[in-house]
This record gives structure tokens, C-alpha cells and sequence, in this order.
């Protein structure tokens, strides 16, 4: 327990129950507050931070202090001064979404109610201007009635605020990036929407989509997209399949994600947008990235004990080790804590001449899927074989 708490109450208000979990940079409390007399979970930062991550301690308070949805974690009290900053947040009876893919896959219908919930929270959030940046299984909490709850904004960046990372360095989960970040294009809301479309789809098939190391998962989806059942529900196969484009364009938001989820038919316009067919990057570009991963190299941190066999959690890398400021309460003090593998891929800085680029092609020829920059609309209108 922190020496702030070992002779009373935190903050003069909150009597420590118990630890739910412990991270890098952080632990989890249950703890009871005596003024309300209701239970909660207070996250308690380590003393001796350095600059960076008393920022996304504060950008983290900031950023949920300001939202208020049914969807989301809320945050009841914080606190900066002192050798010990926390934050108070909602205590969310139940277990991860993690935990509930080890019993098995969902079925459609669950599937559709708990990926409404999780798009309109999203909706919500974006509305503000907000990017989550780590949308996975063990971020987003069930309770007791199975209602969704989006947790761990440590990662989150308003649009246009200054940047908490150096340049040119990416934060998320290896196995939830989309392409543009790999790439280390710029990016936005349509991030959280396809690090969504794969949740939905890890719910829906019991697996995690792109497997293997954390270079291995990051690049593998530069030339293979999702693959998406066959067997599904139409409106499921095309909303899962456009949620997950290689195109940030061609995705749909967060908000028409919702409305198909809850009624397929209640956006005509996209359930019958013609899917264009699905082209592999080439192995040329496939190499480069590759090369620019490991050269600039990739650190994964492991905030808690390794996750038990059948765990939707990223695997363990042979990559260096180093503490971040990401983690999550648990949400009940029964439950094990959330494995989190945040991944930093820093993208080889320098100007793109560096990398050899194979020779200049007639416009009309560009992929919209590729690596670099968009594809004329056209390519649009082309039907999806899958």
C-alpha cells in the first residue's frame, strides 16, 4: 500500500479494500469512499514518474473528466498533488471482454447488442474529438447485467492537442493497429473503428485475427485484411468487412456502425456499398515496413502476470522490456487482472526518400489499400469476391 494511505484514509476519503491489479506505472484498488459510501477503483500512480507519464496521467483524467456516457468508465475524483497522484474512477462489477471470448464465441445476436454499445460510446467520444487509440478485448468491461463499458483512456489524444509521444512513435496494441498507423501515416477517428471491427470479429470467431509477434501482427494486415466468415449474417459480413478496409475512407463511423448494428436496414446507403475486391500488398512493400519495424525496433510492456492458455491476449515477444503508462482497473476484486501488451512502434523517421520505392506507376494504377497515400474513388465501385 502507499505510504500516503498506510495511517488513514486516501485523500482524508478512501479506505483501500484491496488491490485488483498492478501495472508499470500504476495499481488498482478496490477501495470503499467514506463520504458517499460507495465502492470504487482507484488507480494510484507510482511516485518518481517522469515527465511523459505525469502528462498521460493527466491527459487520462482530463480526457475522461470531460465525458459522460453510459458506455464509458467514469471518472468521480482525482488527484494530482502530493507523492501519490490517483484517479477515481466507477467500479464496474464484472469481468473483461477477454475473459468473456474464452468461454466462446458470441452469437450474432449478442454480438450485434454488444457491438451497438461499444459503436455508440465510440460515437460519443469521437463527437468530443477524442481518439481512444487501444479499442481491445481487455479494455472494455461487462458487468453483471452484460452492459459494455469502454475502459483505459491512457492512450487517448484529442484531435489537434499536442502529442505525448516523440514524432514518428505510435502507441496502441500490436494486434488492434490500423494500417495507417503501422504505416505511420497520420490518423483519426476511424482507428478506433477498425481496432473495433477486429474486437467484433475475435468475438464472433473465438480468435484473435492477426497472430504471432508484435512485428508479425502489426505488419501481417499491410497485405492480408480480415478474414471475415463466410457463414455470417450478410449485414454482419459487409459492416465487419468495410469497418476493417485497409481504406480509413472506405470505413464507415462509428455512429452508422451503431445504427447497422441495431438495425440492419436502417442505413440502406451502406449495407449495399459494393466492397471492392481485396488486393494483397505487394511483397516489395510488405519488406520495407518490415525493415523499418525492426531497424527503428518495438518494445512491448507487460503490466501484469502472462495471460492463461485460450486468452485473447497478445503473445509474449522477445522484444525489450520497458515501462508505460497504460493500464486498467479490473473490474471486480475476484477477477484476475487484464494482461496488457502495449506496443510503441516507432516508424523509421527521415524523409520517404530513404526507402526505396519501386518505379513511379500511371495514376490509374495506384492501390487504395496500399502503404502510402489513397486511391481514386473509382476503385470504389469495384464488388468485393470475399
Amino acid at each position: 500500500m502507499p505510504a500516503s494511505a498506510h495511517d488513514g484514509l486516501l485523500a482524508e476519503r478512501y479506505d483501500l479494500v484491496e488491490p485488483l491489479g498492478s501495472g508499470g506505472m500504476a495499481e488498482v484498488w478496490r477501495a470503499r469512499d467514506t463520504r458517499l459510501h460507495r465502492d470504487v477503483a482507484v488507480k494510484l500512480f507510482r511516485a518518481g514518474s517522469d515527465l511523459a507519464d505525469g502528462l498521460r496521467f493527466d491527459n487520462e483524467v482530463r480526457t475522461l473528466a470531460a465525458l459522460s456516457h453510459p458506455g464509458l468508465v467514469q471518472v468521480h475524483d482525482a488527484g494530482t498533488g502530493g507523492d501519490t497522484p490517483f484517479v477515481v474512477l466507477q467500479l464496474v462489477e464484472g469481468r473483461t471482454l477477454r475473459d468473456r471470448i474464452t468461454d466462446g464465441p458470441l452469437t450474432p445476436d449478442e454480438l450485434r447488442r454488444l457491438g451497438a454499445e461499444l459503436a455508440e460510446a465510440l460515437a460519443y467520444v469521437h463527437a468530443r474529438g477524442v481518439v481512444h487509440r487501444d479499442i481491445k478485448p481487455s479494455n472494455v468491461l461487462l458487468d453483471r447485467d452484460g452492459n459494455a463499458h469502454l475502459a483505459d483512456f491512457g492512450l487517448a489524444r484529442l484531435l489537434g492537442a499536442t502529442r505525448l509521444t516523440r514524432t514518428g512513435q505510435l502507441v496502441g496494441t500490436a494486434a488492434y493497429l490500423a494500417p495507417e498507423q503501422v504505416r505511420g501515416d497520420d490518423f483519426g477517428h476511424p482507428v478506433d473503428v477498425y481496432a473495433l471491427g477486429l474486437v467484433l470479429l475475435e468475438c464472433l470467431t473465438g480468435r484473435r485475427e492477426y497472430e504471432g509477434s508484435e512485428i508479425e501482427a502489426a505488419v501481417a494486415r499491410l497485405h492480408r485484411q480480415p478474414d471475415v466468415p463466410d457463414e455470417l449474417p450478410a449485414d454482419l459480413r459487409r459492416l465487419l468487412t468495410l469497418m476493417t478496409s485497409l481504406s480509413p475512407r472506405r470505413r464507415p463511423s462509428a455512429a452508422d456502425c451503431a445504427r447497422m448494428l441495431r438495425d440492419p436496414q436502417a442505413n440502406p446507403t451502406l449495407a449495399a456499398a459494393p466492397v471492392r475486391e481485396r488486393r494483397p500488398i505487394t511483397p516489395f512493400v510488405a519488406a520495407a515496413v518490415v525493415t523499418a519495424l525492426c531497424a527503428a525496433g518495438v518494445a512491448t510492456a507487460f503490466l501484469s502476470p502472462p495471460a492463461e492458455p485460450g486468452e485473447s491476449a497478445p503473445p509474449t515477444s522477445t522484444a525489450p522490456v520497458v515501462p508505460v503508462t497504460s493500464s486498467e482497473p479490473p473490474p471486480t476484486a475476484a477477477a484476475q487482472p487484464p494482461v496488457t501488451h502495449t506496443v510503441f512502434v516507432p516508424v523509421q523517421a527521415g524523409p520517404k526518400a530513404d526507402v526505396q520505392q519501386p518505379a513511379p506507376q500511371k495514376p490509374a494504377a495506384k492501390d487504395d489499400d496500399g502503404p502510402g497515400e489513397d486511391k481514386p474513388d473509382k476503385e470504389k465501385d469495384k464488388p468485393d469476391k470475399g
